[in-house]
Order: C-alpha cells, then structure tokens, then sequence
C-alpha cells in the first residue's frame, strides 16, 4: 500500500499573522508532532496567498510538509501552478503536498469578476488541469489538447524532488468530483458538498453519517483496485475538547435545524475528551479508512494530546 493509514495531522491555517509569527507558528507545528501545515486558496476570507504563505512556512521548518487546502484551479493556468510546485518541492527538499480542487466559493469568483461556471465544466476543467500538471511533472516534453487547455511540447522545468510528483491532495463533496478524486489523487479530502457556492444548510446536511457513507462509496468505485493506495482526509471545522459535548451540540446544531447527537456524527465534528476524540478517530478509521486528521489554527493546540497519543499509529 502506498498509505498504510498510518494517523497523520495537519492544521489549516489562513495566515492572519505577522511574519515572524507565521514562523513560530510553523515550529509549534512541526514541534506538536503535526506532518502538515495546509493553507486554502481565498480572496475574500485569507490573508496570504498559499504558495508564498507555504514555502516561508517550510524555510523556517526542517521536517514539517507544506500543502494547498486547496488551490483553486480557476485562479491559475495549471502548468504555471505545476512549475510553481515543482520549485517549492525542490526548495524544501520534497515536503510538498499539491491540493487542487475544482474552485466552489462563489464570493472568489464574484470579487474577481470571474465566470462560475457550472459544477460540471469546473470539475471537467480540474481534470483536464491534472492531466497537465502530471504532465509537467512527467520526463520530457509532453502535449496535451482538450476543451479547456493546450499544451504543445512543453518540457516543464524544475522536476520535483518527490517522484513520479509530489502526493496530490484532491477534495470534494459530490459524486463526480470525489469520483475523479478516487482515479486521480493520492490524498482525497473527504469535503461538505459546497454545490451551492457558500457554506449553509445544504453543506451542513451533506456531513452527516449516512451521506458521509455514500461519500466513501464514490471515492472506492472511482478508484476502484487502488483504492488500498489512497490516504483519506478530513477538515474538522466543528472541534472541540471538552467534557461536555453534548452541550456543544445542542448549542450549534438548531442554527442547522440538526438533531444534536446526529451533529455530533458528522464527518466534519470532532468533540469530546481526549479519550472520546481519540476513540472517534479510530473508529472512523475502521469506518471509513479516514487517517488523515486536520484541524484549524484556532484549536491545533488544543488537540496536541491526541496527536500525540495517534500520530504514527
């Protein structure tokens, strides 16, 4: 198996800093024991632009891997992101992971004056993005036609340290896109279904239980024989120690008009003790094949005890 789901965390953080708390904040990481400091890709709710913001974070970190959580794939000519990632690869010396994703937030699109297109054209156009960047990330000149993109004899330059690429990191909350994920990713987020362009109610709805079964479904019939192969992630933006999580939920869910012990079962919760956190991810290892954990930068340190009683397990 290429992931021998073995636990690994990472935090997301959207770089609301200073430079040399960025840095610090990076070496708190990397010291708690996390693999991986993620950044989103945002104009309307992220300072720093991911590539800039991940390469300082590696600089200032010797073992700590870097990643998109995740780039847009409509801000950017892939092959402009591939070089970009091939040379944050070399630089680091190979702790790069690529995170692309289809683009979903309609305030991005609206704020740059950028079509949204349909759901299904974006995640056509993410294909094809990722056969290009495979592209480039391949030996020798290669060519590529399709709808959306056109590259001819192109010999993309620098090759990343991580071959055949470095692990790429594809999420989503759908059918088609956790299908594509399946064939194409290393690493495949299990997302809210954002269809909707903003996060609400439907987004909500579509972490609990049962749908968060289906999604599972998707990615194995995408991937089919490689499924073994593939790392599973999920964000958890409802995350919490406490001993009293029942009392979380019934504060947050009626907002979703959601019953509390089913919020408490969504694939994007995480509350309870140590113990019960520690208990829940397990569980949803053997449940779903999720071993790759990521929490925001408001609670990473919270979760220190669990990453350190889980990573490498």
């Amino acid at each position: 198996m290429a992931h021998p789901r073995k636990f690994r965390f990472g935090v997301q953080t959207h770089g609301d800093v200073d430079a040399a708390a960025w840095r610090a904040q990076a070496r708190k990481m990397e010291d708690l024991g996390y693999s991986t400091l993620f950044m989103p890709d945002h104009f309307s709710d992220t300072r720093f632009a991911p590539m800039v913001a991940i390469a300082v974070a590696a600089e200032a970190t010797t073992t700590l891997r870097v990643g998109m959580l995740v780039l847009g794939n409509d801000y950017k000519h892939p092959a402009v992101v591939a070089k970009e990632a091939a040379t944050l690869d070399v630089l680091s010396d190979g702790r790069l992971e690529l995170g692309l994703g289809a683009g979903w937030q309609l305030a991005d699109y609206s704020l740059l004056g950028l079509q949204y297109d349909t759901a299904g054209t974006r995640i056509a156009r993410l294909e094809e993005a990722i056969a290009v960047v495979k592209g480039c990330f391949a030996d020798g000149p290669f060519s590529f036609e399709g709808e959306h993109y056109k590259i001819t004899d192109y010999d993309a330059q620098p090759a990343p340290v991580q071959r055949p690429h470095p692990p790429l990191l594809v999420g989503g909350g759908g059918r088609k896109l956790l299908g594509l994920a399946g064939r194409e990713a290393d690493i495949v987020g299990i997302n809210p279904n954002l269809r909707e362009g903003v996060v609400g109610t439907d987004a909500v709805l579509s972490t609990l239980r049962e749908v968060t079964d289906q999604k599972v479904q998707w990615i194995r019939n995408g991937a089919g024989e490689r499924f073994d192969d593939l790392e599973l992630q999920i964000r958890y933006f409802v995350a919490s120690i406490t001993d009293d999580a029942l009392g979380l939920a019934e504060a947050l869910a009626p907002a979703f008009n959601v019953d509390p012990a089913e919020a408490l079962q969504s694939s994007v919760a995480c509350v309870g003790t140590v113990d019960e956190v520690c208990d829940l991810l397990v569980q949803r290892r053997e449940e779903w094949g999720v071993s790759y954990v990521v929490f925001g930068d408001d609670n990473f340190e919270a979760f220190a005890p669990v990453v350190a009683r889980l990573a490498g397990t």
